[in-house]
């Protein structure tokens, strides 16, 4: 019952580290220009794909994925240029139609360069499970959860100890304060962009070795990471990571116990659940309105 347990425990971890990463991704941008993007989990399957066709193409792992990090991030920024800067200003809404445009168009593009087909990437360092409790952990799940570890290690230290990481915090607190003190806010949208865009590929190519990648894969994985940003607490890092954990479980522990057949169904269950009681997540700020 206890390896059971943690079976499902660790398959939960390792999927949520991803959800933390894609949230991370949502979180960025939310900050720095109340967008939400739905194109998050295109830059996501975008990371995998990439992987996929480097390494095909002969070049070693570690070259292939940084290409694989990096040309998703100037994807993110082409969006940002193209798509978000020349309506800045624009409704909430009409920004949200254009992320899910952009992400049509990236996801199209994607199958005509690379087909529809399914795609595996080989572990980074082997296959063989390591057994704890008598439940079995793959290696590529420390990976993730080393290298998501990391990530959030780096963007505490970005955010809090870099003058570029205090701008993007300035310009989240108060845009038009942060312009009259000389922030360009605009460098800001466009950093942030290409960071949400190189998390969501690292997070894309860190989970590919174990559930494997396809042309579509980015919409769900783009809406799960949506889901734990608002669980945390939309704009909240911490909140982002924590509430893509608690996806990630959630949902290993109901395809578990219950059926593999509501894996899916699992966190828009959960963001109901979450909304109705805790409308600000569970790390959002308590907001007061001055009338």
């Amino acid at each position: 019952m206890l390896a059971q347990f943690l079976q499902f425990l660790f398959s939960g971890v390792t999927v949520g580290a991803t959800y933390a990463l894609a949230a991370l991704g949502f979180t960025l941008i939310y900050n720095a220009s109340n967008v939400i993007n739905f194109a998050q989990g295109e830059f996501i399957m975008l990371g995998g794909m990439l992987a996929v066709y480097f390494t095909q193409a002969g070049l070693p792992l570690p070259a292939a994925l940084l290409l694989a990090i990096l040309i998703p991030a100037i994807v993110g920024v082409v969006v940002e240029k193209l798509a978000i800067e020349p309506v800045k200003g624009a409704e909430t809404v009409t920004l949200i139609i254009i992320t899910i445009g952009a992400s049509l168009v990236i996801r199209g593009l994607t199958t005509v360069i690379f087909g529809k087909g399914t795609h595996s990437l080989p572990p980074f360092s082997g296959d063989t499970p390591i057994e704890i409790l008598g439940a079995t952990l793959l290696p590529q799940s420390l990976w993730v959860l080393g290298i998501t570890a990391l990530v959030v290690v780096a963007l505490w230290y970005f955010f809090n100890r870099t003058l570029q990481g205090k701008a993007m915090l300035a310009t989240s607190y108060n845009r038009l304060a942060a312009e009259l003190v000389g922030i360009n806010t605009s460098w800001v949208l466009f950093m942030s962009f290409a960071m949400s865009a190189a998390l969501g590929a690292l997070g894309g190519i860190l989970i590919t070795p174990i559930t494997l990648t396809s042309y579509d894969v980015g919409i769900m994985l783009g809406l799960k990471g949506f889901v734990a940003a608002v669980v945390g607490g939309l704009g909240n890092g911490l909140g982002a990571v924590i509430g893509g954990l608690l996806v990630g479980i959630l949902e290993a522990m109901g395809a578990g116990y219950i059926s593999s057949s509501y894996k899916d169904a699992i966190p828009f269950v959960l963001i109901l659940f979450i909304l109705f009681f805790m409308p600000r997540g569970l790390f959002g700020g308590k907001s007061t309105d001055r009338v």
